[in-house]
């Protein structure tokens, strides 16, 4: 493989992996505002209206965020029938064709989330709750998501076709 190759391999592996861990950490805020939401609901009979949806834009930044990750690890889950029988070699050359499927949608899925965030930011979108919450910086959490997700999806291609030719990029 090229220089230039190995180099965005590395840093792209090098940014999920900070980003990841990041986003690792993002269920401990989310627990602490979903137990805030229990003490004030059943202790003090208050309801907290927009710990729901706080908790719901927490979880997709958490699991936006942590997909490039995951894939990094190797960690998302696949369909093991015959994939495990097979030789690394035979398995990186077909996660190199496969990868390409996942590539395309995730261009559409990226191009999808540029267009709703700004239609978000244009318009100043809220979402039709009594919290009214602006719905831009979750938008953009799941687009840089997605855009992140794709950089490893990319990334992780060129792994593929380095491993079948037998020459991994370590």
């Amino acid at each position: 493989m090229p220089e230039f190759i190995k180099h965005y391999v590395r840093a792209i592996d090098w940014i999920n992996r900070k980003v990841g861990i990041f986003a690792m950490y993002l269920i401990f805020p989310m627990g602490a505002i979903l137990l805030y939401s229990t003490v004030m609901r059943v202790i003090f009979g208050y309801p907290v209206n927009w710990i729901m949806e706080m908790s719901q834009f927490m979880l997709s930044a958490y699991y936006l965020l942590g997909g490039a990750y995951s894939m990094q690890m190797n960690a998302h889950v696949r369909m093991d029938l015959f994939y495990g029988m097979m030789r690394p070699k035979t398995r990186a050359f077909t996660d190199s064709i496969t990868i390409l499927f996942v590539i395309f949608y995730l261009i559409v899925l990226f191009w999808g989330g540029l267009s709703s965030t700004q239609y978000s930011i244009t318009y100043n979108q809220k979402n039709y709750t009594a919290w009214a919450p602006l719905l831009w910086p979750v938008k953009t959490v799941m687009t840089l998501g997605i855009f992140m997700m794709l950089l490893q999806t990319i990334a992780q291609f060129f792994k593929d076709v380095a491993e079948a030719r037998g020459k991994p990029i370590a």
